[in-house]
């Protein structure tokens, strides 16, 4: 009974931590990355599926550093980097991460349009609905709410697990090449390893860290309730890389298997598997796509204002009312209204913005990291919450092996954008 009663108590507090981890972790399936997933298996079949379980440690890793610095001092990613090394260093990377963040808001209103003119709604339509529902969800809601309908849209993602169930895949040449690696040939070819450096490369993003701390720190999260905080982040990370292995899977099972391997936008895959798959996989996976894109398109320009607002010392948080924090609101507004109204421009080069995206994207992301494992490591910040040795040594390989894969990323995004 008292073994019952233990294990109880772990799983309802397990459910009141639960949130950050789980929501940050998933927002990264967004428009971009199905999109990336549905390539990888449209052009190369199960051949990437064994880049999830390392894909799965680095994010484990870096989610996990990020949410105990938030419970130990209370305070944000930016913050921190302002206190402990100036306001110049910050505002530079804070308009690093506000270009940034922009393209990829335009990314996720682009899957709106894309996802909701497969049911035949045009983008003039989609796009400026959605844009108000997404504005409204932070501006009127309580974080307790807010979060609420995040969690809700992470779940909402199992749409992809009926979608790679139903194409019908080879198990067990799927599962063999999840832990095993193809031979060394297919590295290299150059549209192989530039795949690999997609798929692992786009996994840590900067908005990410700086989202998922403030997070833990809005959701009231102490060093007391830190390790059910952990445990939140390794099951979001598990879920959202369980969900891209089947994003693979089903295309690899369907497109791949019959030579259908142009894929332009994440729209493109689930307008394929119709043929293929069957009603229920293209509804399934088209739906996805909507609730990734509008879920995103609510996470990003929100990371961005805690972000900025945090590290520029202006008041932040969904838990204010606009008065309370109007640099943090109107912040988030612009965001949301430039990033939709620029999808409904005609003849605007869309895909070089989202190159350019990236671009800064990579060149923001290691100094990031770096800046979470310098703070990470100081005694009177952490106290005994420090990195461990063991740990230290994971967490800065994940760091520079993230470096070179983003810098590879990058390179090959500038060459094909200049292509």
């Amino acid at each position: 009974m008292k073994f019952l009663r233990s294990w109880k108590f772990r799983l309802l507090l397990f459910f009141a931590v639960v949130g950050p981890g789980f929501i940050t972790a998933n927002v990264d399936n967004d428009a971009n990355g199905i999109l990336t997933y549905s390539q990888a298996g449209a052009q190369f079949g199960y051949m990437l599926l064994w880049t999830m379980i390392p894909t799965t440690i680095a994010l484990i890793v870096v989610q996990e550093m990020c949410a105990r610095m938030g419970a130990v001092t209370g305070k944000g990613l930016s913050d921190l980097i302002r206190e402990e090394y100036g306001l110049r260093i910050t505002f530079l990377m804070m308009l690093g991460i506000l270009i940034t963040n922009f393209g990829n808001v335009v990314g996720e209103f682009i899957g709106i349009a894309g996802s909701m003119g497969l049911f035949g709604v045009p983008k003039y339509i989609a796009v400026p609905i959605c844009a108000v529902i997404v504005w409204l969800i932070a501006v009127k809601g309580q974080y307790k709410s807010v979060e609420k309908v995040f969690l809700v849209a992470s779940f909402f993602y199992i749409t992809y697990i009926f979608a790679g169930a139903l194409s019908k895949p080879a198990w067990i040449e799927a599962m063999k090449a999840t832990i095993k690696p193809p031979a060394m040939a297919a590295f290299k070819q150059s549209s192989y390893l530039y795949m690999v450096i997609g798929v692992v490369g786009t996994t840590i993003a900067p908005w990410m860290q700086f989202y998922l701390q403030s997070s833990i720190v809005e959701k009231g999260v102490t060093r007391r309730q830190y390790k059910t905080s952990r445990l939140d982040v390794i099951v979001g990370c598990i879920f959202t890389d369980v969900v891209a292995w089947f994003i693979i899977v089903a295309c690899a099972a369907t497109l791949y298997l019959h030579g259908n391997r142009d894929i332009r936008d994440a729209a493109d895959a689930a307008q394929a598997l119709r043929p293929l798959a069957g009603d229920w996989a293209y509804i399934l996976f088209a739906l996805g796509l909507f609730n990734a894109s509008l879920f995103a398109a609510s996470i990003l320009p929100l990371s961005t204002a805690y972000t900025v607002c945090e590290g520029l010392g202006f008041e932040s948080g969904v838990e204010r009312k606009f008065s309370e924090a109007p640099a943090f609101y109107w912040l988030y507004t612009v965001l949301i209204g430039a990033g939709a109204a620029v999808v409904l421009i005609p003849g605007l080069p869309l895909i070089k913005i989202a190159v350019f995206s990236q671009v800064v994207n990579g060149a923001v992301l290691p100094f990031v990291l770096i800046f979470m494992l310098l703070l990470i490591n100081k005694k009177e910040l952490m106290g005994e919450f420090v990195n461990k040795t063991t740990f230290n040594i994971i967490a800065w390989a994940t760091t520079v092996i993230m470096i070179g894969l983003t810098a590879l990323y990058v390179y090959g995004q500038v060459r094909g954008g200049a292509g």
